[in-house]
This record gives structure tokens, sequence and C-alpha cells, in this order.
């Protein structure tokens, strides 16, 4: 069995687990916290960085210092995680989604304008697959409307636009820490980047449950009290021990999940030739950070065909979201803003190929080989 998805293990990460347990200091903002935190604001770089739990609390964190309130428009695609609309949603929003590009699947910065009317507070955009959307047109029409640009970046961790790491672009930035991303931290956990100075402090109140215990701990007031809304955000020190034996060896994950990226695209080139699969396109603006390789069929039927195929030859392939403007929660909390033109086709047309760091090579020319196999026989 080739499986889909295997979590980073490099092997120090025992050693910093142990050496976070055995300090009896084992709670956020710790050691390894700190380790990593200075690490993002160093290698990305950015202003200010928060571990979370999660990318889901990274994005409601956002919510709150955009401060959303009841009636308030968010714009997004509808191709993306539940967690992108949910975030606003709690804060009594309502989800404006437009339609993607059909290259590389992210919001078609040219659908936003329209979907603009005074309630829109915010844009979010989503780098799906870790390739960047347009963002020198999404922060000009911010610009102009005085809106908030909030990336979901969970995918696109040491990812770039035009050499700017993602997340650093917009005025907010959230990531993912889950097992299924290049980097994880133990299982769960998120980073929220802030790239405004004005939205620094209340981040770090927030995080602490509406408190100003940061403040407190670091010898500016002589107790802490509650100040304002928030909730437990902060990633305990073990998970970030884990995190921090990752970040260390990011560039040996990438550099080895790039191989096998690369392998695929060699690969299946013949295939894309013949017209039977459309390979990944990357825009000469961006780098990406070899997160998922996905090939798109002809049809949903071509699709379910395949997966069945390489399931009873042992492979584990995937398809990704179902547009959230279809589902009972996207039609009751949003609307579907223009045509949708690439949305719904291509989401039915994508299929996710096996790619992890340490996947062996011969796994990739297995799974090539199938794929020839299914489409020439």
């Amino acid at each position: 069995m080739i499986p889909f998805n295997k979590a980073a293990y490099l092997g120090s990460e025992q050693k910093y687990i142990l050496e976070s347990i055995t300090s009896h200091r084992i709670s956020g903002d710790n050691k390894f916290t700190k380790l990593c935190e200075k690490w993002f604001e160093t290698n990305l770089p950015c202003k200010k960085s928060f571990l979370t739990t999660s990318c889901t609390h990274s994005l409601e964190m956002s919510g709150l210092l955009a401060n959303i309130q009841s009636g308030d428009e968010v714009i997004m695609p509808s191709f993306t995680f539940v967690s992108t609309a949910n975030a606003f949603v709690l804060r009594g929003a309502k989800i404006i989604f437009v339609d993607i590009r059909p290259d590389t699947l992210n919001i078609d910065e040219q659908k936003i304008e329209q979907a603009i009317t005074n309630k829109t507070k915010v844009i979010v955009v989503v780098h799906y697959a870790g390739v960047s959307c347009e963002m020198d047109k999404i922060m000009e029409l911010a610009q102009a409307y005085k809106l908030i640009v909030i990336e979901d970046a969970a995918q696109a961790i040491m990812s770039k636009y035009k050499g700017k790491a993602l997340g650093t672009i917009g005025h907010l930035g959230a990531f993912s820490f889950h097992e299924t991303k290049n980097i994880t931290s133990a299982g769960e956990g998120g980073l929220l980047i802030v790239n405004e100075d004005n939205f620094i402090e209340r981040a770090e109140i927030l995080r602490e449950k509406g408190t100003n215990r940061a403040k407190f701990f670091r010898g500016e007031i002589d107790k802490y009290t509650w100040v304002d809304l928030g909730s437990s955000y902060l990633l305990n020190d073990v998970s970030a021990a884990y995190l921090w034996a990752q970040l260390e060896k990011i560039d040996e994950i990438i550099t080895n999940r790039f191989r096998n990226w690369n392998l695929y695209y060699q690969n299946l080139s013949c295939l894309a030739d013949k017209g039977y699969i459309s390979l990944p396109y990357i825009p000469s603006s961006c780098e990406h950070n070899a997160h998922i390789f996905y090939i798109k069929v002809k049809d949903l039927k071509t699709r379910n065909h395949l997966l069945t195929f390489l399931k009873e030859k042992g492979v584990i392939a995937t398809f990704h979201y179902v547009p959230l403007h279809s589902s009972p929660a996207g039609k009751k909390f949003g609307e579907f803003r223009g045509e949708d033109l690439f949305t719904t086709r291509e989401s039915e047309r994508l299929v996710r190929l096996p790619l992890y760091y340490n996947m062996p090579e011969e796994y990739v020319y297995r799974v090539c080989e199938l794929l020839r196999k299914f489409f020439t026989s």
C-alpha cells in the first residue's frame, strides 16, 4: 500500500520533547515557543509571530483582530477548507464567495472588485498548494477600498511571491502545522503572522484568553486581568519542541519533497502532452513549496474511476475541497457572487497524488506507471 501522507519525522523531535518535559515548563510561551516564533520573525521575516493550537484558531484570531461584526461581508474563494469561512461566520459575517482561476485554483483577482460592497471588510486569500495568489492586484484593491487582507497560508510555509514570503504580504497571515503539512507540531498547530504594528498588542491579548498576562510575565504590570475578548489559542511548549526540530531541517524537508514533486511532473508530462491530464501551473512570480502534487482529469466521472482504480492497486490518492457554496452551511451563511465558471468544474477534476517527506522514489514511479496504464489501456 502506498499511503497518501506520512507526517515528517527528522529524528531530533524526541530529544527536544524530552528536554521540554523535563524542564517542567511545558505550557506555551516557554523555551521552544519562543525559539520557533523568533525563527519565523527572522526567516520569513515578519513583524510578529504567534504560535497557536491550529490554523483554524489563527484564522479566528484574525477575525477578531479585523473587528468583524454582524452583517460585515468577507470575500474569499469557495474552493477552500471550512475553517477559512467558519472563522468569520463565528463573528457574524456573511461570506461572499467568488470564482477561482482555472490555472492556479486560487481566487480570481479579477473577480474580487465586482464583489465589493459598502459592507465588505476583509478579503481572505487562500494560497492553494503553496502557490501564491496575485497579491499585487489584491493589495491594490484593499488599499483602494480600505479593506483588510488576510492570507490563509495553511499550505504555504516558505512559499514566496516575487521574492516575499507568503503570509507576510497581507495584513495578517495564518499557517497550519497539521500532520498533513510540510512541517508539523506533533499533529496539530498553527501560526498567526502579524504584519501591522497596530495589531500586535491585541493579538497577544486575544491569544491569552483576553488577558494582559504576557505583560505581567514581562514585568510591565504588577498583576494581570481580563481586558478583551479572547480564548485559549496558545500552543503548548511540547508541541513547539516537535516543531522546532522540523524548523531546524525545513530546507531539507522541502528539498526532499521537491525531488518527488519534480519526478511526478517529469514522468506525467507525456499524459499531459496527449491531453489526458493537466499538470500544476506555477506562475513565474511564484516559488512554491512542493506541498501538493495534483493532476486534473477530464471530469468527475473520470476522477471517480481513477481513484477507485488506484485504490484497487494499493495507492491512496484523493480529491480535495468540495466547494463551500454548495454545502448547507455555505448556503446559509454565504452567497456566491458572480458566475461559478471554474470553482465546481475544477474541484470535480482534481486528484491529489501521494507526496510526503522521505517517500521512496519507487512509489512515484509506481503511481506514474499506474496512471499511464489507466489512461492508455
